[in-house]
C-alpha cells in the first residue's frame, strides 16, 4: 500500500479494512467510526487508530453483535468495565443458543418433510407442499 498508515484516503482506508466506502460512511453516521477533519485539500485522512477501530467493529459483527451493541462495546473500549462487556456478551450468547435451538427444530421438521416426500414419490400430491399449506 502506498499510503502511510496515518495518511489514508477513504478509498485506501476501505481497502485496508476490507469494506467499501459506503460502509465507512454508514458507520460514521452510526457514530461507530469518527469522521476525520478535512485537512489536506478537503480530503479526509484516516490512520492506524481508524483501521483498528474498523477491525474491532467487524470482529464484533462476526461474533454476532448488532451495531447498537457494538456502539455500547466501543463506549467500554478502555477495558476497565469488563463486567458490562461480559453482560453484553452473555446476552448475545443466550440469543445464539436460542437461534441454535430454533435451527435444530427447523432441521428436524425439514428432514421429516423430505423423508415424507421420498416415501411418497410418484403420488399426485407432494407431502411437503401439502404440509406447508396446512
Amino acid at each position: 500500500m502506498d499510503a502511510l498508515p496515518e495518511n489514508l484516503t477513504i478509498g485506501a482506508f476501505a481497502k485496508a479494512t476490507g469494506v467499501n466506502v459506503e460502509t465507512i460512511r454508514f458507520y460514521q453516521r452510526r457514530q461507530l467510526l469518527p469522521t476525520p477533519d478535512r485537512l489536506h485539500g478537503s480530503i479526509r485522512r484516516y490512520g492506524s487508530a481508524d483501521v483498528a477501530r474498523m477491525k474491532f467493529v467487524k470482529a464484533a459483527q462476526r461474533v454476532g453483535f448488532s451495531l447498537d451493541e457494538i456502539g455500547q462495546l466501543l463506549r467500554l473500549e478502555d477495558g476497565t468495565q469488563c463486567g458490562e462487556a461480559a453482560e453484553l456478551a452473555a446476552l448475545r450468547l443466550a440469543d445464539v443458543r436460542a437461534r441454535l435451538a430454533d435451527l435444530v427444530q427447523m432441521e428436524v421438521a425439514l428432514s421429516g418433510l423430505l423423508s415424507a416426500c421420498e416415501a411418497d414419490r410418484g403420488t399426485v400430491s407432494c407431502p411437503l407442499i401439502a404440509a406447508l399449506q396446512r
